[in-house]
C-alpha cells in the first residue's frame, strides 16, 4: 500500500508579525513548523502502514528551507520524503497548490492520501479536497477516527457538529484529518540519525509535468490584496469591590455606553 502524507512548513503563530508599511507577514527571524494538523496525518499515515502494511510518502511544496519539515517527518518514521521546489510555484494559492501536489502524486502513485484538515497560516481546509478534485478521486474530510482498512477498503468516521458519520470508501482516496484522530508520536533517536542522513527527493514542475500556465502567482485564481493585525483596544475597565457592587457598576457603564 503506497501511502502519501502532505504537509506544510508554516510560520510558527505564537511568533508572527506583521511588516505595518507592506502588510505582509515578516519570515525572517520567525521560526518555522510542521502545521500541526499535518502532523496527525504523519502519525495517521504511520498507523496504518503498521496495521495494513506498505510505505509512508511525505511531500511538500515549498521553498528549499522546507527540507527542515520533512526531515522532521522521516525522524518519525516516514520512509521518504519529497520537496516540489521552483520558483515557477511560487505565489501559488490553494487552487495552484492543490493542482501542483496533484500532479505530484499522480506522478508517484498513491492508494491512501493524507491532509491535515487545514494549515494554520491560510485556514481555508480547500486544499487537501481540492487534491482529490484534481485527481478525481473521493474524500472524506474531517476524519477523527480509522475503524478498518480491508480489502482495498477503509472505513472511517467523520467528525460532524452533532456527532459523527461512519463512512466506507474504496481506493485511492484522500482523507483530511482532525485532531482528535491521534496524538503525534515524538521522533526516536534512530529516526533523528536516519533523517539526517536521508536522501530527500527533489521534484520541479518539468518532474510532474506540470502546466506552467497553472503554476504560481500566474496560475491563481485568488490574490490576497493585503493583511493586517487587529485594531489593540486598551479601554479595558476593571470593577473592583463586593460581587453586588461590581455589578451594580457593570449595568451602570452598560447604561452609559447605551448596551442596556
Amino acid at each position: 500500500m503506497k501511502i502519501i502524507v502532505c504537509i506544510k512548513q508554516v510560520p510558527d503563530t505564537a511568533e508572527v508579525r506583521i511588516n505595518p508599511e507592506t502588510n505582509t507577514l515578516i519570515r525572517d527571524g520567525v521560526p518555522s513548523i510542521i502545521n500541526p494538523y499535518d502532523m496527525h496525518a504523519i502519525e495517521a499515515g504511520l498507523h496504518i502502514k503498521e496495521k495494513a502494511g506498505g510505505n509512508v510518502t511525505v511531500i511538500t511544496m515549498g521553498p528549499p528551507q522546507a527540507e527542515t519539515a520533512l526531515r522532521e517527518a522521516i525522524s518519525m518514521g516516514v520512509d521518504s520524503a519529497v520537496l516540489l521546489t521552483d520558483r515557477a510555484f511560487a505565489g501559488s494559492d490553494t487552487w495552484a497548490t492543490a493542482y501542483t501536489l496533484a500532479k505530484a502524486i499522480e506522478y508517484l502513485g498513491a492508494d491512501i492520501i493524507l491532509c491535515g484538515k487545514q494549515a494554520i497560516d491560510g485556514d481555508t481546509a480547500q486544499v487537501g479536497p481540492e487534491i482529490a478534485e484534481f485527481l478525481d478521486i473521493p474524500h472524506i474530510s474531517y476524519i477523527r477516527k480509522i475503524d478498518e482498512i480491508k480489502d482495498n477498503k477503509i472505513v472511517v468516521q467523520r467528525l460532524m457538529d452533532d456527532g459523527y458519520d461512519v463512512i466506507e470508501s474504496s481506493f485511492p482516496v484522500l482523507l483530511t484529518v482532525v485532531k482528535e484522530l491521534n496524538v503525534p508520536r515524538l521522533p526516536s533517536i534512530k529516526g533523528k540519525m536516519a533523517a539526517k542522513k536521508a536522501v530527500i527527493q527533489k521534484m520541479n514542475a518539468a518532474d510532474i509535468k506540470a502546466d506552467e500556465n497553472c503554476l504560481g502567482l500566474k496560475g491563481s485564481p485568488t490574490q490576497v490584496r493585503n493583511i493586517f493585525a487587529p485594531e489593540v483596544k486598551k479601554d479595558r475597565i476593571m470593577l473592583e469591590g463586593t460581587t453586588e457592587e461590581k455589578v451594580t457598576a457593570l449595568v451602570n457603564e452598560l447604561m452609559r455606553l447605551k448596551c442596556l
